[in-house]
């Protein structure tokens, strides 16, 4: 079996240098060593290294033991899972032949996690029965677990016992009030409980269950679904209490609510938060805690690096005809686990030492810290803060712009180069009836891109370029295969050359 190719090469010198995939503000920043050394390499943790590892979901766990407004579990459980539906219930020994099969297949997964599609400690044996036979027969991977935390103090002990040092719990207000307007209900000892009540009692078992987790030395994710008029404002104050409590991350995800997936939230009409409203909400939390911006809200069977979902290679019965040599395999992941670490811990020392590197005032433009040219009392603005999109693969600007169905969004200035999270680009026409009266691709893709001043890509057709221009968006073919981080750098400086960053930008015009 040959190794993959790892397209994610060490940045060249002259390049920004700071922080994650090029960042001066990384959601490691601020970490404390020992659990930066336990999460660095984890794909859904580490803005790096979802370039280079990838992690699977088994869905094992159909019961749920509450209700949320923005979850209809004929689909995934927005707790981790949308969009998309579980495409096979697993029982946990087909979860574990087909881990086994993809650990084969794909050397650069090294993380399975059980999100749902309802939730794992509603489901103990499910769950437990599935981590114990993969601790014996795939040690090398990662265990992880997401939970609404409702039954989460009961299996603590539990969790710690089988090596589980990665828990996300979704937590998404620590006032009674408003997870009454998120929780219709919870089903809790034996009983159905409804309204403040169920939100108290769920709020309760959720605080505790965090504080055994840090006790334990178990590492604590926490997920937040960001409902705007709900609880948008009270996220800050969730954020500083999951912080102080011990927790590690905290991940803000934009509430998904389109009336076709049948949630409560879709059919009476609450909006989702648009992506200025998430970035806002996110910078504003991020001085109380690290922050997660590359979450793509996985579905409850995704398999593959973040961003690609490979899971249709590997229904039961396509596993039930592979001939796999397990021992060789084995052998393949170990070797690129080894290239794959090194390459990464290259790229971190090379941002470490270029951090630190004196620089020549042409350098420093490239750094983004060009000195002023007049006294210090005089000195203007070296130039304001630009959001730009990337069409990427790999950590390069690397996809033409018509192939993309996502673009990562950076936001640049003259204090560096910051990931601030994604934008997911609709798929073309299905053939449907309602194809003719919908929108054009194009114009989805340019609504999703509002905000940001330019948009980078490996190519870019004709058509797009003049639409996107139109719209106030800039497209820019001319960085295709840089490292993104590097790109962003040099547009930016290419902008403040020609003077562009001194006034505020112009509102895109969306069709």
């Amino acid at each position: 079996m040959d190794l993959p190719v790892i397209e994610n090469a060490p940045a060249k010198s002259g390049g920004c240098s700071t922080g994650s995939c090029g960042s001066t503000a990384s959601q490691m920043d601020g970490m404390p060593d020992d659990i930066r050394a336990r999460v660095q390499d984890h794909p859904c943790y580490s803005e790096d290294a979802h370039h280079y590892f990838a992690r699977m979901h088994v869905a094992v766990a159909p019961a749920c033991n509450i209700q949320c407004h923005y979850c209809n579990r004929k689909y995934d459980c927005a707790n981790e899972s949308r969009p998309g539906v579980v495409s096979e219930l697993l029982t946990p020994a087909q979860a574990v032949k087909k881990t086994l099969a993809v650990a084969a297949t794909i050397p650069q997964m090294t993380v399975l996690g059980i999100a749902g599609p309802g939730d794992p400690l509603a489901n103990p044996e499910r769950t437990f029965e599935t981590f114990r036979e993969l601790a014996q027969k795939a040690p090398d991977i990662k265990l992880c677990v997401s939970t609404n935390g409702l039954s989460l103090p009961d299996h603590v002990e539990e969790l710690a016992k089988h090596n589980i040092d990665h828990v996300t719990i979704t937590i998404n207000c620590v006032d009674p009030d408003v997870g009454a307007k998120i929780y219709p209900w919870i089903f809790w000892q034996n009983r159905r409980i409804h309204g403040r009540e169920a939100a108290a009692i769920l709020i309760e078992r959720q605080q505790q269950g965090l504080e055994m987790l840090v006790a334990k030395g178990i590492l604590v994710k926490v997920n937040s679904v960001l409902i705007p008029g709900v609880n948008d404002e009270h996220l800050k104050e969730v954020s500083k209490i999951v912080k102080a409590k011990g927790a590690f991350l905290h991940n803000v995800m934009p509430l998904i609510a389109e009336a076709e997936h049948g949630t409560f939230y879709g059919v009476m009409g609450q909006r989702s938060p648009n992506p200025a409203e998430l970035k806002n909400l996110q910078d504003a939390c991020e001085g109380d805690m690290n922050m997660m911006r590359h979450c793509r809200q996985c579905r409850a069977d995704a398999v593959g690096l973040l961003g690609e979902d490979r899971g249709d290679e590997f229904t039961m019965d396509k596993i039930d005809a592979m001939d796999i040599d397990y021992e060789a395999a084995m052998a393949v992941r170990a070797e690129f686990r080894a290239r794959a670490t090194a390459e990464l811990e290259a790229k971190r020392e090379h941002k470490k030492n270029a951090a630190h590197a004196p620089q020549s005032p042409q350098a420093q433009v490239v750094q983004f810290m060009p000195r002023p040219q007049k006294p210090a009392q005089e000195s203007a603005p070296a130039g304001r803060q630009v959001l730009m999109a990337v069409a990427a693969k790999g950590g390069l600007v690397a996809v033409h712009f018509g192939h993309a169905r996502e673009f990562l969004v950076y936001e640049a200035s003259a204090n560096g180069v910051k990931f601030v999270g994604h934008r997911k680009a609709d798929a073309y026409c299905g053939g449907d009836d309602t194809c003719g009266d919908a929108e054009s691709t194009l114009d989805r893709t340019i609504k999703a891109l509002q905000g940001c001043e330019v948009v980078l890509c490996s190519k870019i057709g004709y058509e797009p370029w003049g639409n996107l221009e139109a719209a106030g968006i800039q497209p820019n073919g001319e960085h295709a295969m840089e490292p993104i981080e590097e790109a962003v750098a040099a547009v930016w400086n290419e902008m403040l050359a020609a003077g562009k960053l001194a006034a505020a930008p112009a509102a895109n015009k969306v069709a």
